[in-house]
């Protein structure tokens, strides 16, 4: 075991856990994953906890066991709240913007009632509960910055104080979403994203805290002052600020002062005591921390509790000191009482906290006998435990047990640190026994002859308020003088800094210069071959230059080389006519290619190129010959790429590694020309002529000069240009893969959490598809579906052809499903159009949705292809997005090959979808018979006869099929108990049910005479002969009742002509 580092003399608390909590989630069943604990509580004998299934389990501390839960049908519990002065009171928040208060009743053994219910903020997310700490009032504010009171009747108020209901009231309106309440003597505290306001609700009046503003969630809280000379004084108001600030203010809202905590939370965090892992002590400084403290709480004896998503941050304001932070994973909320934290974290996980002196966490630990986290603490706090102080919770005799009880084999390195601390105990004063014991626990001292206690204060000590001042200046002092000094020494390096600087822009000016000259001149192939030219091309660095001249000679060399080409490139490629002709642009950048190879191209490419690029005693021939063999060594290099790199592409091995840093430095404005030549290079396509060979050259140039390239162009070149080309598309993810391997990103993914690496790619915003998509593969590869399950939400930064190049087909069908589900409604159809780029996707994607999570062909399709009865009944796993496929609009082909698509894999709902669309009713008709369910002629999306010859053409495909269908069921593979749902689908096809039908719309003796015409002769059963008598008389009665009208209508018109 390695030696543990010591904690420096100022840290003298930690936060450890004892007691696990999962034993309890089991036995409430919130470890599943259907369940979920969504918030808490605590108070002297409560730990309540809320569920997404609006369940409030109220659980007694003492022994942990469960004693009541109090359903909620109006949504999950989002906030709970203990009555801080009866815990017989305690109020609960739902989803659905409900406010609950609940008498639980327990000393009269009475049942739970509510009695006080608020929906004032319906539709709104509530966002904060707060009691007020003498009646039973509670404040309550949402998303919305509206904050109410609402007050609970009881008996404990009087005699009928429980038959009242007082009215709801709105207290104030803030400006925007209230992130945390809090209550004291009278005043109410409401914290909104923008400011702090501090209301007397007795006397209707309001205040505002501080002057400046804030954007975000900052908390506030008050602040007791209960301790010691302050007893009586008014509680002070601390409220967050941005950068790890927090202001003191009155109790009157006057800002008092400004902690600051950005320098002092620079120190390492200390480790969470557990049972679970050893402590880890991390000696490493770190660097100061801007953090936003989006919550605060008052805890223990003067302390201030804040928290993020990743630490516990803990302060003692009376002194503007951190008395500790502790990473803790996944944070979500924490509740507090005294000196212990409950800590629900993302997961729904629990843990139970508690905040100890080092001592006592020893003494307990001792107590639980978990002897090798004891020892730990000891070394670790050695300071602390070797004090006379300590001496009172951890006699010298119990520190010799725990030392006996460790093992001499595995532990000897402990024992040695042990056997140290154990060497500089201090013994307990004698002292400390008599009446002055409170004296000599925080001091040493010693009585003269006179009978005067002399007090000899001891540096670090928990002295009186003072001197515990006097050391706060003495090291802030100190701390100045340190802070001084470094930054002294960073002025010192700006200089330097500053110098080389100014130095290497002073011969980049001077290159500068060097090329605009040579630009003026014409640029002719002449010029290549004057000797004087390549000399002046490549100036001298100064003598005084020494230190740097080499290096910067090689940067202005590249720097001149490598200017010419681009800079006459790219005034090439600026003229109009050469951009309207592809094909002379596409020369122009060849000839520029060999220059980009010779200067930033492979060392064994940039060799080849030295050699064969303008040897210095070569003569002067002209152009022509010049752009032949350029041509010819271009057509060399591209017969031996496609030659030698081909094979390995194919083989999936990559043929050179990814460049995504530039092998030479290269100034920011020619680095921006390189950018958009070798773009534009690349989406030309100025590789080869044949398909296979351009695809296998885009890939060598994109791993060459990733560097270069604009990642967000590339990237819809892979996509509209190289869809059926997936090695290019590889060479792109392996260099942005690359490219983002030592971002913070990789270690908050590599980590397993799925929620947390997705809420802080959220924070990542504004979103950049190159830098997002490398993290979204990382948690592909890691979680699979569930991972792409949750993309959607970064649409449309990253769209579903960039998870389709990613994902599996089955994968991908999910991403889309709740990328669509995802919007509104009445939008996913217009949204599913817009998706599809190009239009031939609608059939691809059709056609997937079909094939996964689909009924089999044999329980859908007849061994003739034809459909199989009752086989529409059964569930497609994406049939939603099914439906909309087949609604968007497309052109007459289009929806016949869909039609054709979904009877070739028996869906037939969007199939007689389809038909009725093509008016293919025929088929339609045909279909509906064979499935044998009579309500898909009267659904809203049925195919209904419009004419007497459909009619008769629906009955006599009825009788056609009526026996086919009739053994098929008989003979049905699946057995006689149908597993899709067949029992609850509507009555089958035949010609007494299309005559009943018919009979309904037209009369009874019309149907039958259209089913004689059709040459069917039927038995009908009783109960059709019932409904045939029924409906005679229904018609008979309504024609007595239109006669009957006729004449009343007739009356009249005569009686009003008498009167007349």
């Amino acid at each position: 075991m390695p030696l543990i580092p010591v904690v420096p003399e100022n840290h003298s608390h930690v936060l450890a856990e004892f007691d696990c909590l999962d034993p309890l989630l089991s036995a409430l069943r919130l470890d599943s994953g259907r369940l979920k604990c969504t918030c808490l509580a605590v108070s002297r004998k409560w730990l309540a906890l809320g569920t997404s299934a609006g369940g409030l389990h109220l659980i007694q501390r003492d022994g942990w066991k469960q004693r009541l839960i109090l359903t909620h049908k109006e949504g999950s519990i989002t906030h709970v709240a203990c009555c801080p002065h009866d815990e017989d009171f305690i109020a609960a928040a739902t989803s659905q913007g409900l406010v609950v208060v609940w008498e639980l009743q327990l000393e009269r053994r009475g049942r739970p009632e509510r009695v006080s219910v608020s929906w004032e903020h319906r539709g709104q997310a509530i966002t904060a509960l707060c009691w007020d700490t003498g009646t039973f009032r509670v404040f309550v504010g949402d998303s919305g910055g509206k904050v109410s009171c609402l007050r609970a009747g009881s008996s404990k108020l009087g005699k009928g104080s429980a038959f009242v209901i007082f009215p709801i009231q709105t207290v104030t309106t803030v400006d925007s979403k209230v992130v945390q309440l809090g209550y004291q003597d009278g005043r109410l505290l409401v914290s909104s994203l923008s400011r702090c306001y501090l209301c007397d609700t007795d006397r209707s009046k309001f205040w505002r805290v501080g002057n400046k503003e804030r954007d975000g969630e900052y908390g506030a809280c008050f602040f007791p002052q209960n301790k010691g000379l302050l007893v009586g004084q008014p509680p002070l108001l601390f409220c967050a600020r941005p950068g790890s600030r927090i202001w003191e203010a009155s109790f009157n809202g006057e800002v008092l002062s400004t902690h600051q905590f950005k320098q002092l939370l620079a120190c390492p965090p200390l480790p969470l005591i557990t049972y679970r892992n050893e402590p880890h002590y991390n000696v490493e400084q770190k660097s100061s921390q801007s953090v936003a403290f989006p919550k605060l709480l008052y805890l223990g004896d003067q302390n201030l509790l804040t928290w993020t998503d990743s630490a516990i941050y803990i302060f003692t304001p009376h002194n503007g000191q951190v008395l500790l932070w502790t990473e803790v994973k996944d944070l979500f909320d924490i509740a507090v009482y005294r000196n212990e934290l409950f800590c629900l974290h993302g997961s729904g996980h629990l843990s139970h906290l508690s905040l100890l002196s080092a001592e006592r966490c020893v003494e307990r630990l001792l107590r639980r006998e978990l002897w090798l986290l004891a020892a730990a603490l000891c070394c670790m706090f050695q300071h602390t435990i070797t004090t006379s102080k300590a001496r009172k919770s951890i006699p010298i005799d119990r520190l010799e047990h725990l030392r006996s009880q460790l093992s001499s084999t595995t532990h000897l390195d402990l024992i040695g640190q042990l056997d140290e601390v154990i060497a500089k105990l201090e013994p307990l004063d004698s002292a400390s026994s008599s009446r002055r014991s409170s004296i000599s626990s925080h001091e040493s001292f010693n009585v003269l002859d006179c009978g005067i206690y002399r007090v000899i204060s001891r540096r670090g000590s928990q002295s009186d308020d003072d001197t515990s001042s006097i050391i706060t200046q003495s090291l802030s002092e100190e701390e100045r003088l340190k802070e001084f000094g470094f930054v002294q020494e960073e002025d010192q390096v700006d200089h330097a800094v500053f110098n080389s600087v100014f130095f290497f822009f002073s011969v980049s000016s001077f290159v500068k210069k060097t090329t605009e000259k040579i630009n003026t001149l014409q640029m002719n192939s002449e010029l290549w071959q004057r000797p004087e030219f390549r000399e002046s091309g490549q100036p001298e660095m100064p003598a005084t230059t020494a230190p740097f001249s080499e290096e910067k000679q090689n940067c202005s060399m590249v720097f001149i080389r490598y200017k010419y080409s681009p800079l006459n490139t790219s005034s090439q490629t600026q003229d109009p006519l050469l951009l309207l002709d592809p094909v002379c642009l596409e020369e122009v950048l060849l000839e520029w290619l060999p220059v980009l190879e010779r200067i930033l191209g492979p060392a064994e490419l940039s060799s080849q190129q030295e050699e064969s690029f303008c040897p210095s005693g070569e003569p002067a021939e002209g152009v022509a010959q010049k752009k032949e063999e350029s041509c010819e060594l271009r057509e060399k290099d591209n017969q031996s790429d496609s030659t030698e790199k081909e094979p390995e592409l194919s083989n999936g091995s990559a043929a050179e590694p990814v460049r995504v840093v530039s092998p030479k430095p290269v100034p920011a404005d020619l680095l921006a020309d390189l950018t958009q030549l070798a773009t534009l290079y690349t989406e030309l396509s100025c590789f080869r002529n044949q398909p296979n060979e351009k695809a296998s050259g885009c890939t060598t140039f994109l791993r060459r000069y990733f560097f270069l390239l604009d990642q967000e162009r590339i990237r819809r070149m892979c996509l509209l240009c190289y869809q059926e080309q997936p090695q290019v598309q590889s060479s792109f993810t392996e260099a942005t893969l690359e490219l983002t391997q030592s971002t913070k990103m990789v270690e908050i993914i590599e980590r397993g959490d799925l929620l947390r690496s997705l809420r802080s790619l959220r924070e990542l915003q504004p979103w950049s598809a190159p830098l997002l998509l490398p993290h979204l593969h990382r948690l592909y590869e890691k979680h699979g579906e569930a991972a792409v399950r949750s993309f959607s939400q970064f649409h449309p930064t990253i769209t579903p052809a960039d998870v389709m190049t990613m994902a599996q087909q089955s994968h991908f069908l999910a991403y889309l499903d709740n990328l669509v589900q995802s919007q509104v409604e009445d939008h996913r159809l217009s949204f599913l159009q817009s998706l599809l780029e190009p239009e031939s996707l609608r059939q691809d994607w059709l056609e997937l949705a079909l094939t996964h999570d689909a009924p089999q062909h044999c329980d859908t399709l007849t061994p003739d292809g034809q459909p199989r009865w009752h086989s529409h009944c059964f569930s497609w796993g994406y049939g939603r997005l099914l439906s909309l496929l087949i609604r968007l609009p497309a052109d007459l082909s289009s929806k016949q090959k869909m039609a054709e698509t979904c009877h070739s894999h028996g869906y037939w709902m969007g199939y007689l979808y389809l038909c009725h669309e093509l008016q293919c009713r025929i088929e339609a008709f045909s279909t509906i018979c064979q499935l044998g369910d009579v309500t898909l002629l009267e659904e809203p999306d049925g195919v209904e006869p419009k004419s007497w010859d459909e009619w008769k053409l629906l009955i006599k495909l009825s009788q056609q099929y009526s026996s086919v269908v009739e053994s098929e069921q008989v003979t049905e593979v699946n057995g006689s108990s149908w597993s899709n749902g067949s029992a609850d689908c509507g009555g089958k096809v035949s010609p007494e049910s299309l005559t009943l039908m018919l009979a309904r719309t037209v009369g009874p003796d019309r149907a039958l005479a259209v089913l004689e015409e059709c040459g069917v002769q039927l038995d009908f059963s009783p109960h059709s002969k019932l409904v045939f008598d029924l409906l005679r008389v229904t018609e008979k009665r309504q024609r007595w009742v239109a006669m009957i009208q006729t004449m009343l209508e007739r009356c009249d018109r005569f009686l009003w002509s008498q009167h007349a």
